[in-house]
């Protein structure tokens, strides 16, 4: 292989390699609260901002499982999550989140005890 094949080859792979990492942080969110969500909002860790609904549907069911695709870009890993469920309009928000870490983000509800919490699968 001459070195001009080589360097397309391996320019080639890291072009790859950096559209595949560009996605990392998009996931899939699985709602098992118990109630219908209407709003998913999810911003940089850092950022005191929540930006614009980013559901992408109406809702998002209770057992239902949805694609979550964002803007992030640059790498970012760690986000904050919060949703807005539709029965009285009440927020819950999950902080310090690594989405490249997991694939999918599983929020709960313990009705008895009043805690939420986001799993990672």
């Amino acid at each position: 292989m001459t070195i001009g094949k080589w360097m397309l080859s391996v320019g080639f792979l890291l072009s790859f390699a950096a559209a595949a990492n560009a996605n990392d942080a998009d996931f899939k969110l699985k709602n098992k609260t118990g109630y219908q969500i209407d709003a998913v909002y999810v911003t940089r860790h850092s950022s005191d901002v929540w930006g614009k609904d980013i559901l992408g549907r109406d809702a998002l069911d209770d057992g239902e499982t949805l694609s979550i695709t964002f803007p992030h870009g640059n790498g970012a890993c760690r986000f904050d999550i919060k949703v807005r469920y539709h029965d009285d309009n009440s927020t819950a928000a999950w902080s310090d989140v690594d989405l490249c870490e997991y694939e999918t983000i599983t929020l709960y509800w313990d009705a008895k005890n009043q805690v939420t919490k986001a799993v990672g699968d």
